[in-house]
């Protein structure tokens, strides 16, 4: 009997990407459709290695044309590799992952955000080090050597360095970036996982990071440059840094 080969599910909530969809669905096509270090759990092809994958996109009723753009996506890659799985209006962050994960197909799932801040370029690198290790969780990381942040100034970076050495000090999670949201999970890790998380916004990837950790599931870091978006405007308010240090509150009581 033939043993069933990885797939790989990339769910990427959007909201108001028109710009940037297109190109990012061209770049994981790029660099997932020939790999040469892949030597597992993948199907040879001339000059590398073909993954299986899906990329599932969870609009949030952006008023962009987004979706438009998504079923011409749908019309030249197909739409059993295109899946637009829209809600009628922005709902958050984690019911996004949890609706798409509804309808993966994969026995993998990636979470990456759609706006080129999370580089498809990274995919290989998250797929060998699950393959090598074995790893419930792969997540990417800006902060050790070989990762970084471009096109932020000085004080985002100082307030994102801060909010996770914060973390690193009363939560001791086990891994270098808590804030980050590019990660690779084992199906059945999310699942479990994501049932239990209660957090919104900027503190939920952290809580998600945090109960994987507790709950003794094996992470595994890939390092990452962490690219401010091209186009469109930035989602990321000041409130978010009061619900951040709520949401580490909490969960150093309930973790």
């Amino acid at each position: 009997m033939e043993e069933k080969k990885d797939k790989y599910s990339i769910i990427v909530p959007t909201y108001n990407e028109r710009l940037n969809i297109a190109l990012f669905v061209y770049l994981v096509f790029k660099h997932l459709s020939h790999i040469e270090s892949i030597r597992m759990d993948a199907t040879q092809i001339k000059g590398g290695w073909e993954i299986d994958f899906e990329i599932i996109v969870v609009d949030d009723g952006s008023p962009d044309g987004t979706q438009d753009i998504v079923r011409q996506l749908q019309q030249l890659y197909g739409e059993d590799r295109i899946l637009l799985r829209a809600r009628a209006k922005k709902l958050g962050l984690g019911t996004a992952y949890i609706h798409g994960l509804k309808h993966a197909s994969g026995n993998f799932i990636v979470i990456m955000d759609a706006d080129l801040s999370h580089h498809p370029k990274y995919l290989p690198s998250f797929i060998t080090k699950q393959l090598d290790t074995g790893a419930d969780i792969v997540t990417g990381t800006r902060y050790v050597r070989g990762g970084g942040v471009h096109g932020w100034n000085l004080m985002l970076k100082l307030t994102s360095r801060g909010a996770n050495v914060l973390a690193q000090t009363f939560l001791w999670p086990g891994v270098s970036d808590l804030t980050g949201s590019f990660r690779l999970y084992r199906k059945s890790v999310l699942e479990d996982i994501i049932a239990s998380c209660v957090s919104k916004g900027y503190v939920f990837q952290m809580e998600m990071i945090v109960r994987a950790s507790r709950n003794g599931y094996r992470i595994e870091e890939v390092p990452i440059t962490f690219v401010d978006r091209v186009f469109g405007s930035s989602k990321l308010e000041g409130s978010e840094i009061v619900e951040y240090l709520k949401g580490l509150a909490y969960l150093l009581f309930t973790t």
